[in-house]
């Protein structure tokens, strides 16, 4: 019998760091009921403290899910831990990861702690909350530049407090794989009481060497991987997901261990938090790009038409991409759209909601012939948005573009339900339509990222719009879909504006204070 490889998803919680990926509270939930699907083992929901949204969004999911551990992080005061417990309660398995860090220059110049006192709190921590629960995780942050002996020494003191899983991040991304490997075998001979505690990996992609060195602890006896979907996360992400789970179904002859990921689902996660985020997946990335099936060498065709493994070592339907196209039209009805929607992770609260959705629906289906499993998650997703801190709405919108003529557009907005006209002339229809929100918001906020991305195949898919804003030291992240291109980027703008002008207190996990 294998060892089971834990699989632990951080796309809610680290992967929220990244800058402008932050999720509403029915966001979560659609990821964390696709994640469920995945059957990933562990679902960090958030950090309960950060901020009431926050606290929601846990609790949410810890309600929503029934087959998988919902954590949620605290630092090592009380008040962390406490408000992790009441916002998880209520799942059927949950868990509390609580945190400090253990490197030198993270004690001295971020903490202000002597490695006494760290190792204090860290039991202090521990001890609270396995008052309630007996699934507590303990990460030593920047563990890969701590001292091996503290950290030896830290370890041992939290699994005798009740820790079950023992954390050792990669924070920093400053790992090589041989190194950190050895550096997790090396610490599970030395720690006493290794063998009462999972020991587990968190890897962060500086140098691009996030998976690699995840898969070199493994290797080395690490049985938690913690990752996300897409990769995503903080300044060059995390170790993504699909690559650790495919490396090792793929490579079963070589790791010794295998995860009870159900595959197929890997390529709905994929698009689902790409669109819920704005985060494109780049063409040629690993498992879920549009290219990492795709042959263009003559060669390589040749080859895969005669027998496929000469150039595929995994078949694309392993990972989902069998299964994207719909039978979805105009002349669908509310039963096979619901039943479609609640397989992708959706469901309505009440058939109010679900008749909005529809309207959409039927408004997109007179537009576009065929609808795709993507043309619906960025339905779900524009229709999240367009009720949530949605005070700037978009009320009309006319461009009018010539060869040779300087493009113009005239708009209206709503503000608190007030509507104020503008028009203005741009570069592009695109350009005055941000130069005409511009007169009425007057915002002061610079836009760092235009990106448009087609949805699905054919001239009349809708377009993906992602900006990205930043104002005072602020960057959000804002999406909008629609066939129309120059009305998607206007939805994007504005949903971005929404969040930069009227923001949600959200407090950093890794603010000094514990």
């Amino acid at each position: 019998m294998k060892d089971r490889l834990i699989i632990f998803d951080t796309t809610m919680r680290d992967g929220e760091q990244s800058p402008g990926a932050a999720m509403t509270k029915a966001e979560k939930v659609r990821i964390a009921k696709a994640l469920e699907r995945l059957k990933v083992d562990v679902i960090e929901a958030g950090f309960p403290i950060a901020s009431p949204g926050d606290f929601e969004a846990v609790q949410a999911v810890a309600r929503a899910v029934r087959d998988v551990t919902v954590c949620g992080l605290a630092r090592t005061g009380d008040a962390d831990i406490d408000r992790a417990f009441e916002a998880l309660k209520d799942a059927p398995s949950y868990r509390i990861h609580t945190f400090i860090a253990t490197s030198p220059i993270h004690m001295q110049k971020k903490l202000k702690m002597a490695p006494d006192e760290v190792l204090e709190a860290a039991i202090r921590a521990v001890k609270r909350a396995r008052n309630y629960t007996d699934n507590v995780e303990f990460s030593c942050e920047d563990s890969s530049r701590s001292e091996f002996d503290f950290l030896s020494r830290i370890l041992e003191a939290v699994i005798d407090a009740g820790a079950t899983t023992v954390n050792l991040p990669d924070t920093v991304g400053y790992g090589v794989p041989d190194q950190y490997g050895a550096f997790i075998g090396r610490l599970i001979e030395n720690v006493p009481n290794s063998d009462k505690a999972v020991f587990s990996v968190h890897c962060h992609n500086d140098l691009g060497l996030a998976v690699g060195n995840s898969l070199a602890a493994v290797m080395h006896g690490a049985r938690q991987v913690e990752c996300t979907i897409n990769g995503l996360g903080e300044r060059a992400g995390n170790a993504s997901l699909e690559e650790i789970v495919m490396a090792v179904r793929t490579r079963k002859d070589y790791f010794p261990c295998e995860t009870r990921i159900e595959t197929t689902e890997i390529m709905n996660c994929s698009r689902l938090v790409s669109t819920i985020t704005g985060f494109p997946v780049q063409p040629n990335k690993a498992i879920v790009g549009a290219n990492a099936f795709a042959h263009e060498s003559g060669i390589h065709q040749d080859g895969v038409l005669k027998h496929r493994e000469t150039y595929e070592i995994m078949r694309a339907q392993d990972v989902g991409l069998n299964s994207n196209r719909i039978v979805l039209g105009k002349l669908s009805g509310r039963n096979a759209f619901r039943t479609r929607l609640k397989e992708l992770g959706t469901e309505f609260a009440s058939e109010a909601d679900l008749n909005d959705v529809f309207k959409r629906f039927k408004d997109l289906a007179d537009r576009k012939s065929e609808i795709y499993d993507e043309d619906l998650q960025a339905l779900v997703s524009d229709t999240d948005v367009s009720v949530s801190n949605e005070r700037i709405k978009l009320v009309s919108l006319r461009c009018r573009t010539e060869t040779g003529e300087t493009p113009v557009a005239d708009l209206m907005l709503a503000i608190d339900g007030e509507e104020r006209s503008a028009s203005a002339t741009g570069d592009g229809p695109v350009d005055a339509a941000y130069k005409a929100v511009e007169q009425v918001m007057a915002s002061g906020a610079n836009l760092q990222l235009y990106s448009v991305n087609a949805i699905t195949t054919g001239t009349d898919s809708q377009g993906e719009v992602t900006v990205r804003l930043e104002r005072a030291g602020r960057i959000v992240n804002g999406q909008g879909a629609d066939t129309d291109i120059i009305v998607a980027s206007v939805k994007a703008y504005l949903n971005a504006l929404n969040k930069i002008l009227f923001p949600v207190h959200r407090e950093h996990p890794q603010v000094a204070g514990v």
